[in-house]
């Protein structure tokens, strides 16, 4: 298998979940938990993606211990564009990236894929430390 590209939407048409929580069919996830990307801040959506790219990305870079994983999930509510990406990064939505504040279900573990490169990885890496550093990491939740 390949790397994810970017903006190529998922062949299973469903909206995905990049994570390193171990869930099962049938769980929910609702916002309210420790954030998968600031310490110490709860997030208040939960964020999904039709793009395994992205979806990729959150599973690799989620905190925690353990593998990154990949779900398949479905929203019970409704969905808004994901500020974080849209607006600062790629108008349009591209990235077909969403959030809502209502829970997601999951529906199955996506399994076989393929993660970036480590090189692609570590680039990605620093440069969220020095947005960090310079205290430009600032996520709209």
């Amino acid at each position: 298998m390949m790397e994810p590209r970017p903006f190529e939407v998922h062949a299973s048409g469903s909206l995905l979940h990049g994570t390193k929580a171990d869930l099962v069919p049938g769980d929910l996830l609702v916002p309210g938990h420790a954030s998968n990307f600031e310490a110490g801040r709860t997030a208040n959506h939960v964020y999904v993606t039709a793009t395994l790219d992205a979806a990729t990305w959150g599973a690799e870079l989620a905190a925690g211990q353990g593998r990154g994983r990949i779900y398949l999930v479905e929203p019970v509510g409704a969905l808004e564009d994901d500020p974080n990406v849209t607006d600062r990064k790629y108008p349009g939505n591209p990235t077909r990236s969403y959030r809502t504040r209502e829970a997601v279900r999951v529906v199955d573990e996506l399994v076989g894929w393929v993660g970036h490169s480590p090189a692609q990885l570590q680039a990605r890496r620093d440069g969220l430390a020095d947005l960090q550093r310079r205290g430009l990491a600032v996520i709209d939740d």
